[in-house]
């Protein structure tokens, strides 16, 4: 019974936080102290700003040489890209509607890792999980980019103007990717930054998660939940079920372990990426269905991803 426990401590001590935070933007939307000018405006700086200062920095301090984590990385990308052409083989089957097969498709792959995935890494592994989530982040994002692109360009009328131009440009200019690729020179250099620069990206750095946090909570749409929608149910399932199951095992037996095991699981437990209802929306899918998936899978993802660390945790996989 106190291994049972000390196991949910643990659990909670990764997820809690998270929790605790998406309600008080629940909270403190619902009492009117945040409104949706601050949401955009909020959501718009960490994106731009306070996440990327947070990404540059976790690199720049660490010493990329001594994490090897190539073989992390790799194993990152084929097997999103594997558990993405599942989810475009269920859709074809189950989707009757196959203008919203797209939605549920990206649903399903496009993990939020800048956010929470990041913060549950943070949480459970501190400084050290944060660099190797960081990169982690970096080459997820870049794969999230083109899949989503192609899955909602095959799927969403009036998106076929879209070209590889558009895709290169978008991934060009992703904050998240630039403040990265910007700090591995610094790091495998050893360029020393002014201590009076490192100490202001800091402020901004520091701000990333609660502020993030807070903004997530304060922008779920807690009536979506209550709407019947098995395109929905299918793509929820696929996020917190399927993608964290299938990649996790596909991990496990690639002998990842430890905090390397650990950052496959949190990164593939996290939610649908809020980023998912900005791109069906600007390519004429169904923004709707983007948003109830969204609220399903952060929430849920609390629950599951809880569950998934006392398990590791319980086998001593952690």
């Amino acid at each position: 019974m106190n291994e049972f426990l000390t196991q949910l401590n643990y659990s909670f001590s990764v997820t809690g936080p998270i929790f605790i935070m998406l309600g008080l933007g629940i909270a403190l939307k619902r009492y009117g102290l945040i409104e949706d000018k601050f949401i955009e405006s909020g959501s718009k700086l960490v994106f731009t700003v306070t996440l990327p200062a947070l990404l540059f920095l976790s690199v720049v301090k660490a010493d990329l040489q001594q994490i090897g984590n190539v073989n992390l990385l790799i194993f990152a990308v084929i097997a999103n890209t594997l558990t993405y052409l599942l989810f475009e083989l269920l859709a074809h089957w189950l989707i009757k509607d196959k203008r919203e097969s797209g939605v549920v498709v990206q649903g399903a792959f496009r993990a939020n890792t800048g956010i929470i995935g990041l913060a549950y890494v943070a949480n459970a592994f501190g400084e050290t999980g944060l660099v190797v989530g960081s990169l982690y982040v970096a080459v997820i994002t870049v794969l999230y980019n083109i899949l989503a692109v192609i899955t909602l360009t095959r799927s969403s009328p009036g998106s076929q103007s879209l070209s590889v131009g558009y895709l290169l440009r978008s991934i060009v200019k992703n904050p998240l990717i630039i403040s990265i690729c910007a700090a591995i020179p610094f790091s495998l250099l050893q360029v020393d930054i002014p201590g009076i620069l490192l100490k202001s990206g800091s402020y901004f750095a520091d701000m990333t998660l609660p502020l993030a946090l807070l903004c997530t909570g304060a922008s779920l749409d807690l009536k979506q939940l209550r709407q019947d929608s098995s395109n929905a149910n299918y793509s929820t399932c696929g996020r917190l079920i399927i993608a964290p199951g299938l990649i996790s095992l596909a991990g496990y037996w690639l002998e990842f372990r430890g905090l390397e095991l650990g950052i496959i699981f949190l990164m593939s437990a996290a939610p649908t990426a809020a980023a998912s209802y900005v791109m069906a929306r600007s390519m004429g899918a169904n923004a709707k269905l983007a948003a109830n998936v969204i609220a399903m899978t952060t929430l849920g993802s609390l629950f599951t991803c809880s569950l998934g660390i006392t398990l590791l945790y319980s086998t001593h996989l952690l």
